[in-house]
């Protein structure tokens, strides 16, 4: 029986690899993913080459290239802007529901700064709390139901509070009922949260939590399907 191939490390993988394998898992969530970069590379040709036939003071061959040049940068300029937040959407439809999708989100948090840490606590019902460290301070965030987080955000919280009792603790569930917030916005929403711990107090931050970490029991990820990474998306956005 032949074996399953390993998953790729994006980081690992050329940058049109990783351009090709968004593609891919973007288009199953997005049929019409190609139809709308394309669409948006001719619109970017157009109105660049208009822009540039009109402004350019140059004739002749020469103008005539130049013209051409920038209509085409213009064009891919915009279909890459489209094609990332159109990935970026069927990215979080494919995880929407699936066991640690909020840590998949919480992925897009760049910088030294952060500091992501998945499944810190559970329940037996997969009931899950991330935790983020980063200039808001320390982010405990939920993902499942919403009365049984409760208590295990709780518990957490207290643990937290005595190892690093004067840095912000704040409670995130991620969920789309009321006083949630969506996956697709977490990430942004955790920024949101304020610059309560500067950069210099981080390493005595995460020096207490790992002293905290080195307290836990070895206990077992709970079971489930893995989301889908954004790690390779990231970096197509951003530019690696």
């Amino acid at each position: 029986m032949a074996k399953e191939p390993k998953p790729v490390d994006p980081d690992k993988m050329s940058r049109r690899a990783q351009f090709v394998e968004t593609y891919r898992m973007a288009k199953k969530s997005d049929p019409r993913l190609g139809l709308w970069v394309l669409g948006s590379f001719l619109l970017g040709a157009a109105v660049g080459f208009t822009v540039f036939w009109l402004l350019l003071p140059t004739d002749g061959v020469l103008g005539i290239i130049i013209t051409a040049v920038g209509a085409v940068l213009l064009g891919t300029l915009l279909a890459m802007i489209v094609f990332g937040r159109r990935a970026q959407r069927a990215a979080y439809a494919q995880m929407e529901g699936q066991p640690g999708a909020a840590a998949a989100a919480l992925r897009m948090l760049r910088g030294r700064s952060w500091k992501t840490d998945p499944v810190i606590g559970f329940t037996k019902q997969q009931d899950v709390v991330h935790r983020v460290v980063g200039p808001p301070g320390i982010v405990l965030v939920g993902e499942g139901n919403p009365n049984r987080l409760r208590q295990l955000m709780l518990s957490e919280r207290r643990k937290h509070e005595r190892v690093a009792a004067d840095v912000p603790i704040h409670e995130v569930i991620c969920g789309n009922g009321e006083g949630e917030v969506p996956l697709p916005k977490l990430a942004r929403h955790v920024q949101k949260l304020g610059r309560k711990v500067k950069p210099a107090e981080m390493t005595d931050v995460l020096y207490r939590i790992r002293a905290l970490d080195a307290n836990r029991s070895n206990i077992p990820l709970p079971k489930g399907p893995v989301p889908t990474n954004m790690k390779g998306m990231r970096s197509q956005m951003r530019g690696r």
